[in-house]
């Protein structure tokens, strides 16, 4: 039996999905789900995603690392800000990093109630694809977007991730939100960098310096972890040999 594939554009979408029993994927391409994906590949024991700055200042008291950022820059009490730069594996390699942004850590919350919660980037698609085919659940991708705003990066990765479901043959769709997602995956060939730069992410970041992360961040297939929640946490799962369907 195939299973159900949809897209949410924004959190604010989100209660009108079927979801409880679906495997949800956030994503945040710019910069959150890409970073976390780095800190994994670079060795991060577990990533703890806190809704709010008041809660992400006491991990801090406790001793632990923080990644904490606001409208894309570094808050004064952080140790990382939201770029995957800042993720290496000298700064991370077997520790707990707590985690609080802008979108992307908001829309983890808020599927935190479905079947299970993974984090999608470009980094680890061919992985994520896989392992979504063996979860064989349906799909909600949930685009973190931009303070609830539709996001172009986010919706341009949902529809790379929904033609690789959907090419699998294990997934079917009657939702209008992957179709116009598969549209915009199918307009940004073959530049998906140049087609990139018009969003207004990249705009945000680029008037703070902060845009050097575009072509990383869009960059497929660097990591063969996948960052599932379990519980408060995100721990990652290794698809052994990626698969490049």
């Amino acid at each position: 039996m195939k299973h159900n594939l949809e897209v949410c554009f924004s959190p604010a979408l989100y209660e009108l999905f079927h979801h409880s029993d679906a495997v949800v994927v956030v994503v945040d391409i710019l910069r959150a789900t890409s970073a976390i994906c780095t800190a994994f590949m670079n060795g991060a024991r577990h990533i703890i995603p806190v809704g709010s700055l008041e809660e992400a200042r006491e991990w801090k008291t406790k001793g632990h690392l923080v990644a904490a950022e606001r409208d894309g820059l570094i808050l004064d009490f952080a140790d990382f800000g939201n770029s995957p730069f800042n993720f290496t594996s000298d700064r991370v390699q077997q520790h707990d990093i707590v985690y609080s942004t802008t979108n992307g850590t908001s829309a983890i919350h808020k599927a935190a109630k479905a079947h299970a919660v993974a984090i999608g980037s470009y980094l680890n698609l061919s992985a994520l694809s896989q392992w979504l085919l063996m979860k064989g659940r349906d799909v909600v991708i949930l685009c973190a977007a931009w303070k609830n705003k539709f996001s172009l990066e986010d919706s341009l990765f949902a529809g790379a991730l929904s033609k690789k479901l959907l090419d699998s043959g294990e997934f079917f769709t009657i939702c209008d939100s992957v179709h116009a997602s598969l549209d915009l995956w199918e307009s940004a060939q073959p530049d998906v960098y140049r087609y990139v730069l018009k969003a207004a992410q990249k705009q945000r970041l680029a008037k703070n310096g902060l845009d050097d992360v575009i072509g990383f961040c869009h960059t497929p297939d660097q990591t063969n972890i996948v960052p599932v929640l379990k519980g408060n946490l995100l721990v990652g799962e290794t698809v052994g040999k990626i698969s490049y369907i």
